[in-house]
Formats: C-alpha cells, structure tokens, sequence
C-alpha cells in the first residue's frame, strides 16, 4: 500500500518478458472530464505521464487528435524515438467491441455510439492500437500488479461518478455476448428505483452508488433544519461527515452502503466470486467500505465475499491500458 505507483508496476512486470529492447507503448485512459497518458518501456516501467482536461469535449476525432498530441510531447519529454513505439492501448467509458475496436456506446458524459477509436488510433499514429472498457482494463491493472494480483475470480467496481464494473474469471476478463458484462449501473436491487431508465443515462443501482447519485440524494434529503452541513457537497465530503457521525451524512451513506451491499452479495451469489475490489474516488473511501462490511455480514450467512480498496486508485485504469498495449504489442509481433 505504501509504495509509488511507478515502483509497483516495475515490481509487478518483472514477471513479463521484454517485447524487443528499447521499445515503448502508450497508455491512455479516457474520462467524460481528464484525458491521460502514460509512456512505459516493455518491463512495464512507467517512464512519462501526460494529462489534459476533455471538460466540455465530445467529438471523438477531437480525443484522438489530443491523444496523437500526447504521445507527442511524451516521445519528446522522455527522449526518445518515435519508431520504438510498438503499440497503444485505451480505456473508454462505455460498451466496447474489443475485437473491432469499436466503442458501442459512452456515458451520457461524451454519448458516443458505434466509435471506431481502435481505427482512428492507428491511423493517426502508424502503430497497433487496442481498446476496451475502462474498468475491464482497471481490473486488468489490479489483477496483474494490485489488490487482485493473486486472485483468479474477482469484480473490481469502480465508482466515481457513476458505476461499472470489471468481471475477472478463472484470469480471464468476463466481456460478456454483447460486451456488457459489468455495466450493473442499471441491476435492480431492493430499494432503488423501479422507473425505467432513459436511453443513455445512469440506471438506478448507479443513482444509489455512483457520486452523482449520492450528490443528488443529499441535496434531496438536505433540509436547514437537518443538518448544519451545506446543500451542495460532493459524496466524499459526505462520507467524510459520516465518519465524524454526523446524522444526514450517516444515514445518506448508510442508504448507499446498503444499496452497494446487495449488489455485491448479488453478483457474489451468480459468480460465486470471493473477492470484490472497489475503486474510484467513491469507492476507495474508507467509510464506504466499513459500511458496506458491515452490512454484508448481517445478511449473507453462506456467502462472505472479501472486500478490498484497489491498492492501484486513480491509476488503476492507466496501469491496466499500459497491460494491455504490452499484450497488444506481443500479439503483433508473434504474428509477424
């Protein structure tokens, strides 16, 4: 837990065969709000970062000319040449056809349908490029060097934001018929909202769990005689409240612990998966996980799945596109 993520990931990749000496991949991991990159050698050592705000960005041509601009000031920041790039690898925030390379669909935050990024990568920067679900690619990163390292059957979910989910079983990432597996915003679980949901926005598992939906929970249940605390906080600061005990706070984490709780011993029961790893900046807060603990032990009496916070965080999604394109980069080169 105490070590940099940089110094993980070298530890971590040892186990991994160089592709050639002196060659590179790219990383990238695309948010409705950040873009960012990250240039590591073929032992998986993080050598460069790079990061710029997508805040108001929705055009997909326009992201790959920022990420075609990120490699280049990342070439030219950690000096090296271009021709040893063998692949690059992204994570985006919605349904992806790996095996085309298609985005089927994003959160409402871009609203991209059928993107074919895997196409318009290659053609802007000449190398091999993959892409996938960011959180499949962040439960990548915590299978290969985080909390998951040792564990064949897990579910990494990453809330932040909104919700999703990243499905590994028997070491293999579970995608699903129509690369869906993982998208458990819209599960349906006892006290969220049974309306059905409008194409392209947050389901109602999301509207419980994810940040936007806490947010929004607090400003309803928020009232001046309630609480001393302000209308508008964001769900950390909520949480953070929570653990001083103070009562809105408590009871609106308490609402979302118990939502969250369901869902995993849910997924626990159809997976008969033993562990479950939370992410994102919601999920990585320690008063989630107490919480959610705490109510899984009362209600599953057979079924006690271990929870854990990602030991990658924010990085987890980079590291796992880093994965990734290294994968990627092998898979080429046997080819040739």
């Amino acid at each position: 837990m105490g070590k940099h993520h940089a110094d993980i990931a070298e530890e971590g990749d040892r186990v991994a065969a160089p592709i050639v000496d002196g060659g590179h991949v790219i990383g990238v991991d695309i948010g409705g709000t950040n873009l960012r990159l990250a240039l590591a050698d073929t032992a998986g050592k993080v050598l460069g970062r790079w990061s710029t705000s997508t805040s108001g960005v929705v055009d997909a041509h326009t992201i790959v000319g920022l990420v075609a601009g990120g490699v280049s000031s990342l070439v030219e920041q950690c000096s090296i040449d271009p021709t040893t790039l063998r692949a690059i690898a992204a994570g985006a925030p919605g349904v992806t056809n790996v095996d085309t390379g298609v985005v089927i669909a994003t959160s409402y935050l871009m609203g991209w349908r059928d993107v074919p990024l895997r196409d318009l990568f290659e053609a802007a920067l000449g190398i091999p490029a993959a892409v996938d679900n960011d959180v499949n690619l962040a439960a990548i990163g915590e299978s290969r060097i985080g909390a998951a390292r040792h564990a064949p059957n897990f579910v990494f979910l990453a809330i932040g934001t909104g919700v999703g989910a990243g499905i590994m079983l028997d070491h293999k990432l579970f995608r699903g018929h129509g690369w869906t597996a993982g998208e458990i915003g819209y599960m349906l679980v006892p006290g969220v909202s049974e309306a059905a949901s409008e194409e392209g926005m947050p389901g109602a598992f999301e509207a419980m769990v994810g940040g936007e939906g806490i947010k929004a929970q607090w400003r309803t249940a928020w009232s001046a005689s309630a609480t001393s605390l302000p209308h508008d906080l964001v769900a950390t600061r909520i949480f953070d409240h929570a653990l001083q005990g103070e009562p809105l706070a408590l009871a609106t984490l308490t609402q979302s612990a118990r939502t969250l709780a369901y869902g995993i011993l849910n997924m626990a029961l159809m997976l008969d998966c033993p562990l479950f790893i939370l992410g994102g900046t919601v999920g990585v807060h320690p008063a989630l996980g107490e919480a959610t603990r705490a109510i899984l032990k009362q209600r599953s009496a057979q079924v006690a799945p271990v929870i854990m916070p990602s030991t990658l965080g924010a990085d987890a999604q980079l590291i796992g596109a880093i994965r990734f394109a290294l994968d990627t980069a092998r898979e080429r080169a046997s080819i040739l």
